[in-house]
């Protein structure tokens, strides 16, 4: 009995080590997130400075990575960028992380009708498009950072309540689930002190990578000119302001946001996959 109740909860089973690929995009999340919150300091210039006399001038050393056709130096509005560029995902992902566990966890302890209610209603929208969501919305509610993260984070719930669900079923059928339900332990008690901690790996492996997912479709809507304010630093808006520059011949404004979503995407699905694998070889 002893030893079923010292079960190692989730999180304190996984070890730090990694392969070169994932710890290098490891640091390189690192890299993302501490340019993000130190852009204000290690940012050369105003990401929203107008200098239209430089316009679309190269490198140099005053602005290494150039600037954009409005005179604004591109290496500062990249760092700044980054805020908005992260700050989005990452309200997408609290949400439907936070819902989803609380939706899929109810779902899978109370079966029955609340199962079926709650399977049924968030696969009603798992078959709605998020982007669809996200531009109806946003025509509703104007521009703005807040109305494509409700939208998204209301398409991403589902993966993350199927995911919890199936995950506290098969907890469920653990020996100390029964022992502590023996031992007067509401169901509430057990779903928040030793279901949840050894189902949230998975489910922050997956959060991880949908991170990645969300950070590319609010840049698909900054793109398309809706969600961020137009004078809001934002790697997508960059994108769409440099459509332009590159018929113009000088891409790098638009170039350079491109491959940092890419690669910021790509790391964050390596990093989750990576967690994700570690955790089912704990398991096993």
């Amino acid at each position: 009995m002893t030893a079923v109740l010292t079960r190692r909860p989730g999180l304190a089973r996984i070890r730090s080590a990694g392969s070169p690929l994932h710890l290098c995009c490891l640091g390189f999340v690192v890299l993302v997130v501490a340019g993000a919150l130190l852009a204000g300091v290690v940012a050369p210039h105003d990401p929203n400075a107008v200098d239209l006399g430089n316009a679309l001038a190269g490198p140099s050393a005053d602005h290494p990575l150039g600037v954009d056709e409005a005179g604004r130096d591109t290496l500062s509005h990249l760092l700044t960028g980054a805020r908005a560029s992260l700050l989005g995902p990452l309200g997408v992902i609290a949400f439907s992380t936070v819902v989803g566990v609380l939706v899929g966890m109810a779902a899978a302890w109370r079966g029955g009708w609340l199962d079926s209610v709650l399977s049924r209603s968030t696969e009603l929208v798992f078959a709605f498009p998020g982007m669809l969501l996200a531009i109806l919305i946003i025509s509703i509610y104007g521009e703005g950072l807040l109305a494509p993260v409700i939208a998204l984070a209301i398409a991403y719930l589902p993966y993350v309540s199927r995911l919890t669900r199936s995950l506290v079923l098969a907890e469920r059928q653990r020996p100390y689930v029964s022992a502590y339900r023996v031992q007067g332990h509401s169901g509430l008690q057990i779903c928040l002190r030793h279901i949840l901690p050894n189902v949230a790996p998975v489910v922050l492996a997956q959060s991880a990578i949908n991170f990645g997912y969300a950070l590319m479709d609010l840049a698909g809507l900054s793109f398309l000119g809706l969600g961020i304010p137009a004078l809001t630093p934002d790697w997508g808006r960059m994108v769409f302001d440099g459509q332009t520059a590159i018929q113009r011949g000088y891409p790098l404004s638009a170039i350079l946001p491109c491959v940092l979503i890419m690669l910021t995407v790509v790391a964050f699905n390596v990093v989750g996959e990576r967690w994700a694998d570690r955790v089912a070889r704990r398991d096993q």
